[in-house]
């Protein structure tokens, strides 16, 4: 396979969050030769595009019809990150159609056209871990907790009956955060949540624990920040023989309390922490603890150590979301959202206080 430099790429979900960030990944390494697909409709998600160099776009519902009329041409890699990725999403229906039978369509064609194809799955396939997190598990043995988890799980079996775990890649991406998820509403990650809270409020807002085994801001997940899920996607869009499904993770588990005292430290405040009611539809469908295995990627020859969460939040505080930077932009614009930006300005506070 060529390098990525000389790869002509298909990037679904482009303006999205993961995507926009893979299309800055490719852009670091010299490839421009992208065709962009999302949906931008009411949404300020063109603001990812506009630092970016590609060279098309297309709305997601020209792209199937685009491909069986051959008028796209071929690609060396098609990077599938379209879809809907609200953990709270409850019509079924909906996340099938978007998460499940579009997957099915796109990975066949290209598989038949040869292109290399890789497609997010999620780390909420795995449920509440206690079956395992490792991406060589017996799918049949996992139990999502929510819709978004079923969805992304029934293509990975899908993949797997099929036969085409063998011939593409499908990721497994854990908690990421990072510059470009501006757009995600409640889905933001809690450093981008924290950073606005803490300077229009000072104080962070966490949810109580609901099991005894964790005390509360004490349930952990394994952060990931965004230019690391990049560095291992692309690594695995360019190792031609990998194939299946891999974990994309740090493999280290953080309490909540950990990425906290982070942003904190990114902007320079005393942690002030009031724990809160978790809303009761979502106690069922909660994960108390993630960590990836990321044994798989390391055996393909990914030896890059993640980002400390230190290091990882100061970057995302202090270089985007303070100055209301995209990826690939200097903040001329590529602004935050407008309630963010209004907002952007710190205030002294001495308090080190927790609040149950």
């Amino acid at each position: 396979m060529r390098p990525i430099h000389d790869w002509r790429v298909l990037v679904t979900g482009g303006a999205g969050f993961i995507g926009s960030a893979v299309i800055w990944g490719l852009n670091q390494r010299g490839c421009d030769d992208i065709v962009v697909v999302d949906r931008l409709r009411h949404t300020d998600k063109w603001r990812h595009l506009d630092p970016l160099r590609f060279r098309d776009y297309l709305e997601a519902d020209q792209l199937l019809p685009r491909l069986s009329n051959n008028s796209l041409g071929t690609f060396q890699a098609v990077l599938h990150f379209g879809a809907c990725s609200s953990t709270t999403e409850r019509d079924a229906s909906y996340l099938i159609h978007n998460n499940f039978e579009f997957t099915k369509t796109l990975s066949h064609w290209a598989v038949k056209s040869k292109s290399r194809f890789l497609y997010a799955s999620s780390a909420a396939t795995y449920g509440d871990g206690a079956v395992s997190m490792s991406d060589d598990e017996d799918l049949d043995k996992l139990r999502p907790l929510n819709a978004y988890g079923f969805s992304k799980h029934l293509f990975d079996r899908y993949a797997w009956r099929h036969g085409l775990l063998d011939r593409i890649i499908g990721l497994k991406y854990f908690n990421v955060f990072g510059p470009n998820e501006d757009h995600k509403g409640d889905m933001r990650s809690m450093v981008h949540k924290a950073a606005l809270q803490v300077q229009t409020t000072n104080k962070i807002k966490l949810f109580k624990s609901y099991r005894a085994e964790y005390r509360d801001g004490e349930q952990q997940r394994d952060f990931l920040y965004v230019k690391d899920a990049v560095d291992m996607t692309l690594h695995l869009a360019a190792h031609t023989k990998a194939t299946g499904l891999f974990n994309i993770g740090s493999g280290i588990a953080h309490t909540w309390l950990d990425l906290a005292s982070s942003v904190c430290r990114a902007l320079g405040r005393e942690p002030v922490i009031e724990f809160i009611d978790m809303p009761t539809d979502l106690r069922a469908s909660y994960q108390y603890f993630t960590r990836a295995d990321i044994g798989k990627l390391r055996a393909t020859g990914y030896a890059r150590s993640p980002t400390p969460l230190d290091a990882a939040v100061q970057d995302y505080v202090v270089n985007y979301l303070l100055p209301g930077c995209m990826l690939g932009g200097n903040g001329s614009g590529s602004v935050m959202s407008e309630s963010h930006r209004r907002h952007a300005r710190t205030r002294p506070s001495s308090r080190r206080k927790v609040r149950r």
